[in-house]
């Protein structure tokens, strides 16, 4: 099974936003993918349980009494949503169970700062240090017009990772959100300006 991290110790990074629309690409495609968080409040599943049946199906952990969470049967791929605060022996178990791990950041002074610290403690992991290709950057709420912009391009430069894209501020993430919805459960030509946003994310993912 291949499995995706999205992970920032910083709370309203936009770690939602990539995991659910990340699912809804690999449902999309037809593949058996399921979404779930690895904290305790399992909070995806209230996306999941607004998702409408007509949609490709996307599915949350299997959770029975006494016993621990686990990918549902036949899946494929998996999203992994994280907590405030991953650090520690906690990323460390994490990191030896996904195949990739994509870090979402804003263009703030303290999303910055946040990252830094995570970045720095990230890329020390000896999973990381064996192959630096495991990580990837994805700047979100992002107005390249703006001098936010061009700091947080200049912070993410002095890393040697990937910067997939920058996802711009729209209220069409939060819309389809509440609707248990994403980009790739959308028109085309609806959804065309995030979608091309969002084909470097898909070619990295799909490589």
């Amino acid at each position: 099974m291949k499995s995706y991290l999205i992970a920032n110790p910083k709370g309203g990074s936009g770690k939602s936003t990539l995991a659910t629309n990340l699912a809804g690409y690999f449902a999309r495609r037809g593949h058996a993918v399921m979404l779930g968080d690895i904290d305790r409040q399992q909070s995806s599943r209230e996306w999941l349980a607004i998702r409408p049946e007509t949609l490709p199906a996307v599915r949350g952990w299997d959770i029975e009494k006494d016993q621990p969470a686990r990918p549902p049967k036949g899946a494929s791929h998996a999203v992994l949503d994280t907590p405030a605060g991953l650090h520690g022996k906690a990323l460390e178990r994490v990191l030896k169970q996904v195949s990739r791990v994509i870090v979402p950041v804003q263009p703030s002074l303290f999303d910055i700062l946040a990252t830094r610290r995570f970045l720095d403690e990230l890329l020390e992991e000896k999973a990381v240090r064996k192959e630096r290709a495991f990580v990837a950057v994805v700047g979100m709420r992002v107005d390249p017009r703006t001098r936010a912009a061009a700091e947080l391009e200049r912070f993410l430069s002095a890393y040697d990772l990937p910067v997939l894209a920058y996802l711009r501020n729209t209220q069409l993430y939060v819309q389809l959100a509440a609707n248990g919805m994403t980009l790739f459960d959308l028109s085309a030509a609806r959804a065309a300006k995030d979608l091309a946003q969002w084909q470097p994310i898909i070619d990295w993912v799909d490589s």
